[in-house]
């Protein structure tokens, strides 16, 4: 192969040839901003010899001398017409005339003779970014078609220049390493702080599901979780932090333990969020979080709950029917200065509801609330256990391992109950009218109820000594109305007395001669647990539970 014939056709060539017959810019228009070319023709007044022009340097001589790789091959075996000191030095020499699938196999490994074909096919360059070759070394390699007019298609040359960028791939290298390292540590965070395993309350089944976003993307401060209050009652949680990293699952993780500290006061979820709202700001005033707070009381069938500009709960009631709870909501948690307030919707047995972040539901190129309706739509024809439900969900919003965010989604069910396993799950209650004379109506109708439940003799006794002392203690210190509710599970009698006074008993020691003080002593000691709380339309309702035997 003549290299001198090839030479002559590099790219720039035929353009620099064109331009030495043109004619050349005049000393007085220089100052126009046109810039001299260097040529031999123009020379300096000194001894010096004239200096060659860049059009008359020796190609070969130039592509010898320069640092990076160079290799010409011509036709569409693409034989070899040349290569750099440089590609010797890089891959070892190379035989002229030699196809370079047998003589250039470094290129082949990379998968540069398809793309050699390419070039030769459109006349058009072609790049290929930092590549890891053979020796150890990362190239970008630029095929550029070097041709004579009157050539055949197929029988010209490509120049392929590769750069090396070895010192540019290891620091992106080393960068993306540091990125991958950042995420674990903020996966392993975030799951650390979420449930390791979620209570199951007596009357709800629950799942829940967590996934971070995908590699591309930093991991956010989604988070849930899932907390009995006694009494039958249970408070579910849902949130998500704004922005990503360490930061926004370090925030997560206190507002999450915060979020069970005030849930065991046992207050109103629009209470609960007012609380999160101050200690958000004092967390990080320049962060936001939404959160839905609600609360599950079996005697009610309902849901209450309270939200800090987050997505709407979604109810599924037993004939297939989505109810969407899009009041009240409030602002994001840490904004401040906003009034909270509950509201309710309907889970009566049979039904389904959803929790969720805006991972599931929100894309770049369509409404929120189309996504919110596709779930809806995706939730009404949802059955079977609330794993089955939430791992459906996640499937139809088209959530995989690469999702651009975090997810995190929460189905609960409250199961509806017939036959024998109905029988395990019984409510009873009394009014209790008039003054003194009401206590021995209340143990007659406790023991009674407890008879029919078919309770052990020892539990029976202690289930009308506890309804015994809260009777009491509600006709001694509260008001009217008040009520007594007996109710049992499949593992546990709760025991309930309501009144109309919103002072909350609490546990004291009683003195020898004190007349008083001992009737939440004594609950407390023969009750696996007890509390109080008050109640949406004022007083408080004051339980104990005791476990029931296994099997």
């Amino acid at each position: 192969m003549n290299f001198t014939r090839w030479s002559a056709r590099l790219p720039g060539t035929q353009r620099r040839a064109a331009a030495r017959t043109e004619t050349p810019v005049s000393p007085d228009r220089r100052g126009e901003g046109s810039v001299p070319a260097a040529r031999a023709e123009q020379q300096t007044d000194g001894a010096e010899p004239p200096s060659p022009a860049v059009d008359e340097l020796p190609v070969r001589d130039v592509l010898d001398r320069v640092p990076a790789l160079v290799a010409l091959v011509h036709g569409p075996d693409h034989r070899i017409a040349y290569v750099n000191d440089a590609y010797a030095a890089a891959f070892g020499a190379r035989p002229p005339g030699a196809p370079a699938r047998e003589a250039l196999p470094e290129l082949a490994e990379l998968g540069l003779l398809p793309l050699l074909d390419q070039v030769l096919r459109s006349g058009k360059p072609r790049t290929l970014k930092s590549r890891k070759a053979v020796d150890g070394h990362s190239y970008t390699f630029t095929c550029t078609p070097v041709a004579e007019d009157g050539e055949r298609d197929g029988d010209g040359a490509v120049l392929v220049f590769a750069t090396d960028v070895t010192d540019h791939a290891e620091a992106a290298e080393r960068l993306r390493a540091s990125e991958r390292r950042q995420r674990e540590t903020a996966v392993t965070l975030q799951r650390s702080l979420l449930p390791q395993e979620l209570e199951q309350p007596d009357d709800l089944r629950i799942a829940a599901t967590y996934q971070p976003g995908g590699t591309e993307a930093a991991v956010g401060g989604d988070w849930y979780d899932v907390i009995t209050l006694g009494g039958g009652r249970t408070a579910l949680v849902i949130g998500d932090v704004m922005g990503r990293g360490v930061r926004a699952a370090a925030v997560m993780g206190q507002l999450r333990t915060a979020v069970r500290a005030y849930a065991r006061l046992d207050l109103p979820p629009h209470e609960v969020l007012q609380l999160l709202d101050g200690l958000a700001t004092e967390i990080d005033a320049n962060q936001i979080a939404t959160c839905a707070y609600a609360v599950h009381d079996p005697n009610e069938g309902r849901l209450v709950y309270s939200s800090a500009g987050h997505l709407p709960i979604l109810v599924r009631d037993e004939n297939g029917t989505v109810l969407r709870a899009d009041e009240p909501t409030g602002p994001p948690l840490g904004t401040g200065g906003w009034m909270h307030t509950s509201g309710s919707i309907p889970l009566g047995p049979g039904s389904t509801a959803v929790l969720y972040t805006d991972g599931l539901v929100e894309r770049r190129d369509e409404d929120l609330d189309e996504g919110i309706a596709a779930l809806q739509r995706a939730l009404s024809g949802a059955t079977g256990t609330p794993q089955v439900v939430c791992d459906r969900l996640v499937r139809s919003a088209g959530v995989t391992a690469d999702h651009d965010d975090d997810v995190a989604v929460l189905v609960l069910q409250h199961p509806a109950r017939t036959g024998p396993e109905g029988d395990l799950f019984r409510n009873a209650a009394l009014e209790l009218l008039g003054g003194v004379e009401a206590a021995p109506r209340a143990r007659a109708f406790a023991s009674g109820v407890l008879t029919s439940w078919r309770f052990p003799a020892d539990l029976h006794d202690l289930g009308v000594l506890a309804t015994s002392e809260l009777v009491a203690n509600s006709l001694q210190h509260g008001t009217p109305p008040m009520r007594l509710r007996l109710r049992r599970t499949d593992r546990r009698l709760i025991i309930e007395v309501t009144d109309g006074d919103d002072h909350l008993p609490r546990r004291r020691r009683a003195e020898p001669g004190d007349e008083s003080g001992r009737g939440i002593a004594i609950v407390a000691t023969i009750a696996s647990s007890w509390g109080s709380r008050r109640t949406p339309g004022g007083g408080k309702a004051v339980w104990c539970e005791f476990l029931l035997p296994k099997g």
